[in-house]
């Protein structure tokens, strides 16, 4: 009796909360903010959770942060890990049912029309840049099945660049939890500022060639983050 009275309790309290953040839209960071100070503590529990290189990320200014992607745990792992609030985009199809909608909105992440170039997406993510604010990518544009880091397309760097923003590699362990049988044991790591040329413009070749930077940076980090009994993390 007491734990159902405790679980309602709290149904209670996070309805109200998301009621009061729907009614007022000052409050969309407070809840990010909640789900970031419980987030971690979940994580570490669930998952064994481990971040490391955190003091990388800028406090001030526009920052990209690419990762690889392994599966749809990847965001909320990432986002828990990064000192500041991060932007996601996330295909359009999630945001559906429209509370669903609602609470990964408030979580930081905006729709993307997949099949083409978003404009009114990539219009989303520009704007946070230029507000100085963080916006995580995926490079690879799909989840990895094998666990083997993909290419990169340059495409996913285009905002960073036009906005002349912090380039932060990162690379995530241990999310597919189908191939991690057990106990899973995730790990975050993130890699040292990728330098460019911001004279360089979006041209495609430019773009390519930091995508393959991005990618040599990521293998390097895969290394750093050697498991115990050591294997490689992929």
């Amino acid at each position: 009796m007491m734990g159902k009275h405790f679980r309602v309790k709290v149904e209670f309290y996070v309805s109200n909360f998301l009621y009061e953040s729907y009614l007022n839209e000052e409050k969309t960071m407070s809840f990010y903010g909640f789900c970031h100070v419980i987030f971690p503590w979940l994580f570490k529990l669930w998952l064994r959770w481990e971040v490391f290189g955190t003091e990388n990320i800028p406090a001030t200014g526009p920052v990209v942060i690419a990762a690889n992607h392994l599966s749809l745990l990847d965001p909320p792992v990432l986002g828990a890990a990064a000192p500041r609030p991060v932007h996601f985009m996330a295909k359009a199809e999630l945001f559906k049912p429209a509370w669903f909608g609602f609470i990964i909105r408030k979580l930081g992440v905006f729709p993307v029309k997949r099949g083409g170039a978003d404009r009114e997406a990539i219009k989303t993510g520009l704007a946070y840049l230029k507000n100085n604010e963080v916006l995580a990518v995926f490079p690879e544009g799909t989840r990895s099945k094998t666990g083997d880091l993909g290419r990169a397309g340059g495409g996913a760097f285009m905002m960073a660049v036009k906005m002349k923003a912090t380039i932060i590699p990162a690379y995530i362990y241990g999310t597919d939890l189908k191939r991690h049988p057990g106990w899973p044991k995730v790990r975050v790591i993130f890699g040292k500022p990728l330098p460019y040329d911001e004279n360089g413009g979006i041209a495609r070749e430019n773009l390519e060639e930091l995508g393959a930077r991005w990618r040599e940076e990521v293998l390097v980090l895969r290394k750093a983050g050697a498991l115990q009994n050591g294997n490689i993390c992929r």
